[in-house]
């Protein structure tokens, strides 16, 4: 079951005694946990009919006389066991969620892969508890997903902006979010979200970025990248070099990829590209600049430099200073 549809149907007054929330998305997690700790119950009644445990606190047998306990004053009681992965013996509840309390709306919070399928626990949460099991956003789908956010909140954002603030965020869900939460109480009755938006109220730089990194990169403006990175060891918040190497290995190992499929059409490569056309006309621009050799080098490159940011063959050369000599390396002919 999914985040939307556990919470739909709580909105219903539809409720199952037990849901357990596994994953290694917390974002989804914390999303369930939130709504069933502040909207469940009413205010008069959380007060007598709300528990919540800690996993590294939380002993078992408190766990369940919780559970088992009946609401006072309400229909239903609330408890929740947040950070579960932590708790030691948590197979000692596989007795309570095989015979829970219809009263009881217990959600349990375990924020790792899963329970292990050949245990016991295992095979009664598949019978008997409502499952929800997340997982990270695959690599490439963040910037979609940064639109359906947007979009979910009442937003419209163009791809060039959401790669900006994935840029500055990674693949944190949670910090996602509020950068955009962020940004909706700043714009007022502005519904879309651009460049100068997420500059001014992010503080990310429209003109100075890993977007315009990679764009300079593949067009062969050496002064233009030599700028940019200028600018990020003028100011270390912007893009570390450890964020930095991964982005551009990300888009140019896409680039490479073209020259093993059969169809080359823009149809085809839009899809390869997030229907961005800004990025795919970057990626002709590389093909026709680099040429199949030239871009194998800044993959090996990419490769070479990323290992000497962390160490391997280097003295402690600044990351401002190996991306410098990087990208002078990538456009010799």
């Amino acid at each position: 079951m999914s985040v939307e549809k556990i919470i739909a149907s709580w909105k219903k007054k539809i409720f199952k005694p037990v849901y357990w929330l596994e994953g290694e998305e917390e974002y989804y997690i914390d999303q369930v946990i939130n709504y069933a700790e502040h909207n469940l119950l009413p205010v008069s009644e959380a007060e007598f009919n709300l528990t919540v445990f800690y996993g590294k606190d939380a002993d078992w047998a408190e766990v369940i006389n919780a559970c088992r306990r009946y609401p006072m004053f309400a229909e239903k009681q609330v408890v929740i066991l947040k950070e579960a992965q932590h708790m030691k013996e948590i197979d000692k509840l596989e007795a309570y969620i095989a015979s829970p309390l219809a009263t009881t709306i217990f959600v349990v919070g375990y924020k790792a892969k899963g329970v292990d399928k050949r245990t016991k626990l295992y095979k009664i949460l598949q019978t008997d508890a409502e499952v929800l099991t997340t997982k990270k956003i695959a690599e490439g789908k963040m910037q979609e997903w940064i639109i359906e956010l947007a979009l979910s909140k009442g937003y419209s954002i163009n791809p060039k902006s959401a790669s900006l603030l994935e840029e500055h965020t990674g693949n944190d869900l949670s910090r996602i979010a509020n950068e955009i939460d962020k940004l909706s109480v700043n714009l007022q009755h502005k519904k879309t979200i651009d460049d100068d938006d997420i500059e001014k109220f992010i503080g990310i730089s429209k003109e100075y970025n890993v977007f315009e990194l990679q764009g300079a990169v593949a067009k062969k403006d050496l002064a233009k990248c030599i700028q940019i990175i200028n600018y990020f060891e003028s100011n270390p918040k912007a893009a570390a070099i450890q964020m930095v190497l991964p982005a551009l290995y990300a888009y140019f190992s896409k680039i490479y990829a073209v020259y093993g499929m059969n169809d080359k059409s823009d149809g085809a490569l839009k899809p390869l590209f997030y229907f961005n056309p800004v990025a795919l006309s970057q990626a002709k621009d590389a093909m026709k600049k680099y040429g199949y050799d030239g871009l194998e080098r800044i993959i090996l490159l990419l490769h070479h430099y990323d290992l000497k940011s962390k160490g391997v063959g280097d003295s402690g050369t600044s990351g401002a200073m190996l991306m410098r000599e990087m990208v002078v390396k990538m456009m010799i002919d």
